[in-house]
């Protein structure tokens, strides 16, 4: 019978980490893209609502804004898998896991891009 200590010293692959490195990249430039363009351009630093939605207007700019959303909660969402999965769960738990992450992950993108097309329209 396999201990908790063979599956330890045998890991299976995961595409999780690889993913999670992939978006932390590209965290990197969607989030200089976005304080530039949000915050280091804006009077004071910061702009009014009316700013906001004119400048969310620009479909190249919503794209982008919603490609950051889609990349946090990825990344975000991957760590929280990770540090879980380091509890040692059985394979179905780990499943639940990642199909709840999932869940969490959907809903949060769909409320940004309902908020964000309720900012627009």
């Amino acid at each position: 019978m396999a201990t908790q200590a063979d599956r330890i010293t045998a890991p299976a692959p995961s595409w999780g980490w690889f993913l999670q490195a992939i978006t932390g990249l590209a965290l990197v430039v969607l989030l200089a893209v976005h304080m530039v363009a949000q915050h280091f351009v804006a009077a004071h630093g910061l702009r009014d609502y009316a700013e906001v939605v004119a400048y969310l207007r620009n479909p190249l700019v919503t794209a982008i804004e919603l490609l950051f959303l889609v990349t946090v909660t990825t990344h975000a969402l991957l760590g929280v898998r990770a540090i879980v999965f380091d509890f040692g769960l059985s394979d179905p738990a780990e499943k639940r896991v990642t199909w709840a992450l999932w869940g969490v992950g959907v809903l949060t993108v769909g409320y940004g891009v309902w908020l964000t097309w309720t900012i627009i329209r």
